[in-house]
This record gives C-alpha cells, sequence and structure tokens, in this order.
C-alpha cells in the first residue's frame, strides 16, 4: 500500500441502540478522524446478525458467513477503534460474541483466518457511561482480551467518557473541550500507530 494514502480506520460501536451514548462517541470520534485524514468506516455490528456462539453451530452450519465479512473489515483497515459501553462492569456481548467468532473463521481464498487477521493490528479504545467511571473497567478487560487471545497492539492511550448523559450537544457533538480533546488524542495516538506499523509499499 502506498504510505501516502489516508490511514484506514475501521470504528466498531459496542453498541447500536437507538439512543446509545458510546454510538454517539464512535461518530464523534469518526468525524475527529476523518478531519485527520483518515478513511473511515463504522461498523454496525448488530447488521451481521451474528448468532450466540455455539459450538454446535460451527460443527453443523459451520461459522457464519458474516464473521468472514468482519475479519475482511479487519483486513481492510489500518487500525480498529472499539467505543464500548460497560455492562456489569464488563465489555458488551455483542463485542465478545463477535471476537468469539472472528477467532473461529478460518481462511477463505485469499482472505486469512480470524486470528491471522487480527495479530499486530493496532487498536485503540473508548468508552461512555452516564457513571463516574465513563465505562473504565469494560476496557480494562477488552484490552487484555484483545491482547491475550488476539495478538492485537492496544494502543496504551484510551479515554473513558463519565457523565455521558450530559455529554452531547443536540447536534451529537462534545461539549466540554477536554473531553474533545481526549477523544482527539486517542485517535490521533491510533492513526500514527498504524502509519508506523504499515508494510512499505515494494519498490
Amino acid at each position: 500500500m502506498n504510505q501516502a494514502a489516508p490511514a484506514r480506520l475501521l470504528v466498531i460501536p459496542g453498541s447500536s441502540r437507538t439512543g446509545s451514548l458510546n454510538l454517539a462517541l464512535a461518530h464523534a470520534a469518526c468525524r475527529i478522524a476523518e478531519a485527520q485524514g483518515a478513511s473511515v468506516r463504522l461498523l454496525d455490528l448488530r447488521t451481521l446478525a451474528l448468532p450466540v456462539y455455539d459450538g454446535d453451530i460451527e460443527a453443523g452450519p459451520g461459522v457464519p458467513a458474516q464473521a468472514g465479512e468482519l475479519v475482511e473489515a479487519i483486513v481492510a483497515a489500518d487500525a480498529v477503534l472499539i467505543v464500548t459501553p460497560e455492562y456489569n462492569g464488563f465489555p458488551t456481548p455483542l463485542v465478545i460474541n463477535a471476537f468469539d467468532w472472528i477467532s473461529r473463521a478460518g481462511a477463505s481464498g485469499t482472505r486469512p483466518a480470524g486470528l491471522k487477521a487480527t495479530a499486530g493490528k493496532p487498536a485503540g479504545l473508548l468508552s461512555a457511561s452516564p457513571g463516574p467511571l465513563g465505562g473504565l473497567r469494560s476496557m480494562n478487560y477488552l484490552r487484555q482480551y484483545l491482547q491475550m487471545a488476539f495478538a492485537m497492539i492496544v494502543h496504551p492511550r484510551q479515554f473513558a467518557l463519565s457523565r455521558a448523559d450530559q455529554a452531547f450537544d443536540a447536534a451529537g457533538e462534545l461539549k466540554d473541550e477536554k473531553a474533545r480533546e481526549a477523544v482527539k488524542g486517542v485517535v490521533q495516538s491510533l492513526l500514527q500507530l498504524a502509519t508506523a506499523l504499515r508494510v512499505p509499499a515494494p519498490a
């Protein structure tokens, strides 16, 4: 890939429900990334309609084709930004289930197996919550999960948006400048890491 090309960022919200604060934060991060010159894709995991992971499904019908679509989206990106709320101190089932299926996806044609696609892939983390911690616990668990099980390179810079129910204006923009700068810092750091890790194009 030409190094002059814009970095390609895949943004995955951990919640897609109506009025989701993390979806709002994901959209804010997308706008910031685009302003930095990145090519951005926001992927709604709900549209994949992945079933809850079940070994009988894998042994019978097989790994759903939608898991392969998610692998392809990761392959096509230079970095992945996951924006997830906290459910009982843990990342959402929507995120965990999707990545569980990725771990079972085999190679197909030119597409690598799921664990090959994630290995060495830069990742960034954001979270939002109405509570005072902003979903911090979910990010800490997700960091371990992505690093240990998927060999992703999770950038140490992250941000948890607390009191998120009061954080956005009517246009969906972050009202607080410090919060905007914190999200910008995460996005910029992730894009810089992705650019640094790019494989140079053949001469």
